[in-house]
């Protein structure tokens, strides 16, 4: 008989804590989702997953809506989002005290409404959402040390698909790092540098907005009516993705019981920064550029290859980005390790005996190498990443919290939280679809200047 690894006893012990009865764990909730962080660490953990440099492009949505429709989608993003992570918290924190403590988005979909939403809806839809993050962060790191590298030397040669690869090889040797709960001190870098480059992104363009070369300030909206409707709902995918996470179950799993209380703690220290970053960058930005905003407001920075800003600004705000997308990539890497380690790793010998090591080193680069592979193969991924949101962080983030709430505590038809939730979902369903169509729309519209291995 094989002895019964440390971690394995630590779980059942931390389960009995709890008041709950041991249950064998995989070696996917085990080994990745380790359950020893606190609600600070848990804080850290939503802030990276939530706060990362797609809030750069807040300002061009903005811009295709206006500013009374844009900022009133922001607030409404922030309240809702804030509610549903705050309705999935109660309803994992409802199940851990029953004895079955929910480790995994899909784990809550099958116990609460059934084997074949876990396994054929939420399951697939958090897969792809998560490693299209991934794909779009390599991407973004690419672009990131593209921009550094030009600062550096205007008239290099390197192309984009080059500094995709070196970030890949990057994110090779980190993607190793064994456990979500392994980041937490980089997840606490993480969260001092998406404040600092948002720091530089609303002084930089407050700067710009004010100086001699500011653009004229334009707001109205540009094209026919027809893109102006679908330029409405690309806006609120693009703002439905940014506020959104998909990971809220497995960062809630990283805490060690007992969990009640916890989660609400840590995403107030997470919104805090939500509010300070998200708000002060979409303001400034779309104040200083108006309907001329880029897809990243850095790119209104430079004007026909010059910056607008000192060169060492540009270049440090580049480099807080970049230092930053590390962080935010091996976030979204954790629900595919999870789904290899549970795969190919033995539960019943130790997370760091040769027989799991080696498989863990295999797939876990195998994955970075694929995600790679593809974002320097489809540099215009930004397209597909938003109908991916539009599919992903609408469905995970604005509707099934409002279901899985109203499934499990049944509140009262006769209520006003009952129709609060059921409304939610359905408003946001409909914009789901529309905001998928639109993102489709927009892949057909910039299809003639896509090309393989693009130096864009």
């Amino acid at each position: 008989m094989g002895s019964i690894p440390p971690d394995n006893v630590n779980a059942a012990a931390r389960q009995m804590e709890d008041g709950n009865t041991p249950k064998e764990l995989d070696a996917g909730a085990l080994f990745v989702l380790k359950s020893r962080g606190s609600w600070l660490h848990c804080g850290y953990h939503l802030t990276t997953s939530i706060v990362a440099p797609a809030l750069l492009s807040l300002p061009f949505a903005l811009s295709l809506m206006g500013w009374s429709a844009g900022v009133l989608c922001l607030i409404v993003a922030a309240w809702v989002t804030f509610y549903s992570y705050n309705l999935l918290s109660l309803v994992l924190e409802h199940h851990a005290q029953l004895g079955q403590r929910q480790l995994r988005f899909r784990d809550m979909a099958r116990d609460i409404l059934g084997q074949g939403w876990g396994r054929f809806f939420v399951g697939p839809i958090q897969f792809g959402l998560c490693y299209g993050a991934v794909i779009a962060c390599i991407l973004l790191g690419g672009q990131s040390l593209k921009a550094i590298y030009l600062l550096s030397s205007p008239k290099g040669t390197m192309q984009l698909y080059q500094f995709v690869s070196i970030f890949g090889v990057l994110m090779l040797v980190l993607a190793q790092i064994p456990s979500f709960h392994s980041l937490r001190h980089i997840n606490l870098v993480s969260l001092v540098l998406c404040l600092a480059y948002s720091a530089c992104a609303t002084s930089g363009s407050i700067y710009i907005g004010y100086s001699k070369n500011a653009p004229t300030k334009d707001y109205s909206i540009n094209g026919s009516a027809q893109n102006r409707v679908f330029g409405s709902f690309n806006a609120i995918s693009i703002i439905a993705t940014t506020f959104g996470n998909g990971i809220v179950p497995e960062i809630q799993a990283t805490i060690a019981p007992p969990v009640k209380g916890k989660m609400f703690k840590g995403l107030c220290v997470c919104y805090a920064v939500v509010v300070s970053t998200f708000f002060s960058v979409a303001i400034s930005g779309y104040w200083a550029f108006g309907n001329q905003a880029r897809g990243t407001v850095l790119a209104n920075f430079m004007v026909d290859e010059k910056s607008l800003l000192p060169t060492w600004v540009l270049l440090m705000t580049n480099v807080f980005t970049l230092s930053q997308v590390v962080a935010v990539t091996l976030a979204y890497l954790q629900p595919t390790n999870e789904v290899l380690e549970r795969k190919f790793a033995d539960a019943k010998i130790d997370q760091f005996a040769i027989r799991n090591v080696v498989p863990r080193l295999i797939f876990r680069s195998l994955s970075v190498v694929i995600a790679t592979t593809i974002a320097a193969m489809f540099p215009f991924f930004g397209d597909i990443n938003a109908v991916i949101g539009a599919f992903g962080c609408i469905p995970l983030d604005f509707v099934l919290p409002m279901v899985f709430y109203n499934v499990t505590f049944k509140p009262s038809k006769h209520g006003l939280l009952f129709w609060a939730n059921t409304l939610i979902a359905t408003i946001f369903s409909a914009l789901g679809v529309l905001g998928a169509i639109s993102s489709i729309r927009q892949i057909g519209l910039d299809a003639k200047t896509y090309h393989l291995f693009a130096n864009l």
